[in-house]
């Protein structure tokens, strides 16, 4: 454990350096804040209630989903090009060979890229557009613990899609194409663009049933305090669900990917 604490903090000193990045970064979420803000207020204007958002809800989630659009690894998860890279180098067999998990190395990792990205690029757009716009607001103290909680699943969630895209170059070479694909679903299925609540129908249906709905409906709702009690729970269930079941899929893949190194090694 003491192991993968120590490449969790090298994660986050690691981005910690980079602070002409983080600041564009932190300007580039909120011009984006602004552009979706006014979008927003235009659609709810035209629409009250769509979704079964207030005004002032709508304008909450266009904020959270541009403080946790880094930190959930919603339209990528910072370190996946990077693994691709050791993959078609041949340099993974190395990190395959070493005493050390391969899956848990880069959760370990991601871990701490997540925690600086969500100190350095969540919390100042945030606070930004809560400044500028009248956004809902929680209005019992505990529910902030509770969206941090639900933020972290997500996080989780987001680590486990982005390792198995990265896992795919093992057999394709060049993962960039299976990274295109996980963008635009992240991008989409997520909710960046429109709340899943928006979707009609089937379509709706089927979007919330998916992990990325992990990464920021689930966060937001539960921000807006609209699960309670057991809805809360299950909230936090279905989070987890895809997270395990997401992790073992990757560790299912690694475990593959290892054995063909060895016998290509052999």
């Amino acid at each position: 454990m003491r192991l993968y604490a120590t490449v969790a903090a090298g994660g986050f000193r690691r981005h910690a350096t980079y602070r002409v990045a983080t600041l564009a970064g932190v300007f580039t979420n909120t011009v984006f804040g602004f552009v979706l803000s006014y979008t927003y207020m235009a659609l709810w204007d035209a629409r009250p209630g769509l979704g079964g958002y207030g005004m002032g809800d709508a304008l909450a989630y266009v904020w959270i989903g541009q403080a946790l659009i880094t930190v959930c690894g919603l339209m990528g998860g910072g370190f996946e090009d990077e693994l691709i890279e050791r993959i078609r180098t041949g340099d993974i067999a190395v990190d395959l060979y070493r005493p050390a998990d391969l899956q848990a190395w880069w959760f370990a990792a991601n871990l701490g890229r997540s925690g600086f990205q969500l100190l350095g690029r969540g919390i100042v757009p945030m606070a930004f557009g809560a400044l500028v716009f009248d956004l809902t607001l929680p209005s019992r103290p505990w529910t902030w613990l509770a969206f941090v909680l639900a933020v972290a699943c997500g996080s989780v969630v987001g680590f486990a899609v982005w390792y198995l895209v990265a896992m795919s170059a093992f057999w394709l070479l060049d993962g960039q194409g299976v990274v295109q694909v996980a963008w635009l679903s992240g991008l989409f299925f997520s909710g960046m663009l429109l709340p899943l609540n928006v979707f009609p129908g089937a379509l709706g249906e089927v979007a919330r049933l998916l992990p990325w709905a992990s990464m920021l409906q689930v966060p937001v709702d539960v921000y807006l305090e609209r699960y309670t009690g057991w809805g809360l729970l299950r909230a936090y269930g279905f989070q987890l669900g895809w997270a395990v079941a997401l992790l073992a899929a990757g560790r299912a893949v690694q475990s593959v990917a290892t054995r063909k190194v060895v016998v290509q090694g052999g």
